[in-house]
Order: structure tokens, then sequence, then C-alpha cells
């Protein structure tokens, strides 16, 4: 195996910062690593790499400002360039801003301390930071309205937020903005102070009046239609808030509107609104000369506990032209986990390709998969990363941007995402058949992600569907009898259990946000080195071809051994290299 990694003199031009970086991982492979004279920076990615992670916190609060910048975490990929929302607003919102039954009133003491903060931040005592944003407002106070006006007894208002309100309503209203006032009391029934400034609210522009409308109905409980939907989106996207003045659209109106969406459930038609509103974005999409193509469509938010084996199964399934496009974020709210991207970025390969060259990345017979931004196939939605953290709690473009299809293909296609919230499997499904594709598959795997687990479930497990469930479609070659819209299809429901095909059960490895942890177990992997990790992407890979009724997987053993060569070949190990070169070259 030795002699095959070295036997490729080409792979010597991927870029000094990346063989640096891969040398700080103790990663081997054929990469000719130039003497670094006792580099500092590589020393400090490695030191940084063996710190005891579990001790991160989960929003990446109380991180030094050299771990903040430090590129092996993901916390260090936040832009700068968006401020920081209110942290005791942003407590506020996790709580209030979600479903009809997960929703946890505030105490009487809760709630006076969120109204003092956003009374005492409308005065202006509050400065930088600790400023409460327009989409802060907005998200919260729409949440508190939907609640009154929809919401189970359970999850409405508690007295102590009644009794709050009361206290600082008639203090607010001479503060807060009139769109502000518009989404806490739409009707001019819920705060009685103030009570004719809702009702008469238009907006300002025609973006704000087509959202105020829309914004109406949401705050009621009630849904909107698709080209609704759409209209809003395509109205008020891209969004500017690094220039306030431009960005054509009340920050607070659009993250009510977002959050009020979610909160009261997505309809099918809504849900496909918002998946295929920017489909043309950019003109045409590229189609791809390739027999099979399979979408993953990983949560954007990211990792923070856990492996992520996703890149590196690609380019496994690639070594046998099962070709893949990964697409994605380089840092995304709530979790602010570990990506794709910010591991591509990390070891030096292009992140910027567009949606050609992702294709041309997709035909190249050394390649065979590729990964796109959604900074560069869907710049609108892009636009709302700043706003999203501001919202806190995920909006229905959480779901609807997993389900997408930036390169088409001339052959079969397959999306493969995950879930984690029960009840959203179908809606997924729903929009890959949407989509128009072959095969279709959601995975509850660890963290809501797609990635299967060979570790053994808890007795203690919640109730629920089980981490390893999978439900989907596909299309073998078979007789009448599984007719769905014209299209022959089998619909599936099952368990993985990886020890049924001889996998022993691990526990998944941590990576705690390291970047470099994640790269140094994806790469150790593709080396050949047996574990956890190496379980985990053949489990992964071979299930998935099975699953999707990829062509010689029909036997789950078949596929799993597919999976396990292309691996212990060092194919798979070159793959990944070539694409780190590749990406720098490739062309339009």
């Amino acid at each position: 195996m030795k002699a095959l990694l070295n036997s490729d003199p080409t792979i010597s031009s991927i870029p000094v910062t990346n063989t640096l970086r891969l040398k700080s991982l103790n990663i081997q492979t054929q990469v000719k690593f130039p003497a670094t004279n006792g580099d500092r920076w590589s020393r400090r990615l490695y030191a940084k790499a063996a710190i005891d992670s579990a001790t991160i916190d989960e929003q990446g609060l109380g991180l030094s400002k050299s771990d903040l910048e430090n590129p092996s975490i993901s916390s260090s990929y936040r832009s700068p360039k968006h401020p920081k929302p209110n942290p005791t607003v942003l407590e506020a919102q996790a709580r209030v801003c979600t479903g009809p039954t997960q929703t946890r009133p505030l105490t009487e003491q809760q709630a006076i301390t969120v109204l003092d903060t956003i009374l005492r931040s409308a005065r202006g005592e509050l400065k930088d930071e600790e400023e409460v944003s327009k989409a802060q407002l907005g998200a919260f106070f729409a949440a508190m309205t939907i609640r009154a006006n929809t919401f189970p007894e359970p999850t409405q208002w508690s007295e102590g937020e009644r009794r709050a309100m009361s206290t600082y309503w008639p203090l607010l209203v001479r503060v807060l903005s009139p769109d502000i006032i518009f989404i806490a009391d739409p009707e001019g029934s819920i705060m009685g102070f103030g009570s004719s400034i809702g009702p008469q609210y238009v907006g300002n522009g025609t973006s704000d009046m087509r959202l105020v409308g829309a914004l109406r109905e949401v705050l009621a409980g009630g849904h909107l239609g698709y080209e609704e939907v759409q209209g809003v989106l395509k109205d008020v996207l891209p969004l500017n808030l690094e220039d306030p003045t431009s960005a054509g659209v009340s920050e607070s109106l659009l993250s009510a509107f977002l959050i009020g969406q979610r909160m009261n459930r997505e309809t099918d038609r809504e849900l496909k609104a918002y998946c295929l509103a920017f489909d043309d974005e950019l003109g045409p999409v590229p189609v791809a000369d390739v027999r099979s193509l399979t979408h993953y469509g990983e949560p954007y938010d990211g990792n923070t506990r856990y492996f992520r084996s996703t890149l590196f199964v690609a380019a496994v399934r690639s070594c046998y032209d099962e070709t893949c496009l990964l697409h994605g974020v380089e840092w995304m709210p709530p979790k602010g986990g570990i990506t794709e991207e910010q591991m591509l970025k990390y070891m030096g390969a292009n992140t910027n390709l567009s949606p050609l060259q992702a294709k041309r990345m997709l035909e190249d017979e050394d390649v065979g998969f590729a990964y796109l931004s959604q900074r560069e196939a869907h710049p609108s939605l892009h636009s709302l990363i700043g706003l999203r953290e501001h919202i806190k709690k995920r909006p229905p473009l959480a779901t609807a941007e997993k389900v997408q299809q930036l390169v088409r293909a001339q052959g079969k296609e397959a999306i493969v995402t995950g879930f984690y919230h029960e009840g959203y499997e179908e809606p997924l499904l729903m929009l890959m058949r949407r989509r128009g594709v072959h095969a279709g598959l959601v995975v509850k795997g660890e963290e809501g992600a797609l990635s299967m687990t060979t570790k053994s479930r808890s007795v203690t497990a919640s109730k629920g569907l089980p981490v390893n469930y999978c439900s989907g479609f596909r299309s073998w070659n078979m007789g009448p009898g599984y007719e769905v819209d014209g299209v022959s299809r089998e619909n599936f429901n099952v368990v993985v259990n990886a020890k049924e095909y001889g996998i022993e059960p691990t526990d998944t490895p941590r990576t705690d946000r390291l970047i470099s942890r994640n790269i140094e177990l994806g790469f150790a992997a593709l080396r050949g080195d047996k574990g956890p990790a190496y379980d985990r992407i053949v489990l992964n890979a071979g299930m998935v071809d099975h699953l999707l009724g990829c062509d010689g997987a029909k036997e789950i053993s078949s596929a799993l051994d597919r999976a396990k060569e292309a691996i212990d070949s060092g194919k798979a190990l070159n793959r990944l290299l070539n694409y780190i070169k590749i990406s720098h070259k490739v062309t339009n």
C-alpha cells in the first residue's frame, strides 16, 4: 500500500499550506513536506488539536481570543462582520421561539430580565454586542404573539409573563419602533396599550408591504400558499446586513416571518416554496455527464460532538463511480459546528467552486466528487446567515436547504439527508420526490446528521425513532406493484444494526468542534487504519449504496466489501488528495 500511495508524483503540487496542516496532524500521505524550520504556526495547530476539547462551550462562548482565531476550531469560522446577538434575549428565544409542545414559558423573573434588557437597549443604554438587534426583537415578539394567539394552554404565556408584560409594555411602546409594535400586537388585541399601531401598520416600501401582509397571517397561526412564500423570499433577498441602509426590508419583519413559519409547522407547499425558490438564481443548473449522482444534504450547522464522516464517504464511493455532490456553508448557527467546507479549507482545497466547476470535478475520472458552498450556488440564501444567528432557532430553510440539486446528472440521481426531530422525515422525502430523483434517503444519524453509527443503542435511549432509523424510496429493476407518480419505486423503513453485518459496536469518536481531530480521524481511516472511524465510513458508504439501490449493492455484504476495498487499496485516499489539488486548477 505504501508503494501505491507514493505512485502519483503529481500530488506533490498540493499547496504548501495544506502540507503543513496535514503534517501537523501526523497524517501519512504521498505529499512531500518542505522543511519548516520549526514552523511555529504548525506547532500551534498541533498543540490546539491536543487540548481537552470537551470543555469547549456549546455556543463557542468562553473561548480565548487565540482559540477563536485558531483555524482548527469550528467556532473560529464565524464571520466577524456579523454583530453578535444579545445573550440574555437569545437565551429567552431558545425557550419560546419553538413549537407548540416544545416551548418553555418564562418565569416572571426571567420575563422581567428580558423585557428590562429590551427596554434599556431601545433607550440606547446598551452598546455594541449588548444591544438587542432588530432581528432578535422580531423573533422574540413574534414568538410571544403566536403563543398568545394559537398555542395550547401549557405553552401559552405564563402568569409570570403576563405580569411582567403588563408592567413593561406601557414603557416599551413609547420607545420601540412601529414594526416591532406591529409584530407584538398586530391586531391590537393582546397588549391593550398602544393597540392602534398594529392594525394600521403597512410597512415601508413595497417589500415591506407584501411581507407585512403575509406576516399578519403567520402571526395569527395561519399558513401561506406556494406563490406567497416565494414572492416574499424573492422580494427581500439577498439581504445586505453589512449596509443596513440598503437592506431593503426590516430585519425584524423578516426574522418574525421565518421563525413564525417554523413555529406554525410548515405545510408541504410552504416547504416546497423554500426549497425551490432560488433554483434558477444563477441561471440553468449544469448537467454532469455521469451515470449516477448522489446529493448529500448534511445539516448546514455542522457537528459539535461527533466525527463527521460524509466527506470521506464521498471519496470512497467515488472510487466505484458513485459520484457525490456535497453542499453546505463554512459556518452556520445555531450549532456552529464542524462542516465539510471548514475541513476542505483547512486541508487547503479550493472552497469557492462555481456550480460549473463542481460539474467538472464530478466528471473528472481522478476525483468523482465535489463540494459546493451555498455562498457560490445560492448567494441570496447565504445572505441570511447573520440574521439566522439572531433568530436563534432553525427556520424553514434549515430543512429545505438540505434537499438541493445544485448540479444535475445525465444518469440517475439520489438525495441523502439527515434529520433529528421526528415528523420531518416525511416532509424531507416529499421534497426529494418533488425533485424527481430516482432514490431518496433520510437518516436519523448522530447529532441529527446523516451518518449512521456503529454504537449499540443504549437501554436508556430516548423514546421515538432510534439513531440509525432510515426511511426512503429507491428504484430497482422490478415488476409492477410499486407505482408512485408513474415511477417504479420501492418504499422502505429500516433501523440499521451494524453488528448484523459483522461490524462490532464501538463508541463514536468525539471531535468536539476540533476540525483537525475530525480530519485526522478521516485520513487515518482512509489510510487503512482499522477502528471506529474506518467502520463508520465503510458502514455509511455501503449502506447508502444498498438503500439507494445502487448497481452492485443489492447484497449488503457486497456493498460493504466494495467500500473496504476502495479504502484498503489506497484509492479513496488518492481521490481526496486529488480533489485538494485539482480544485485549484479546474476552470468553468
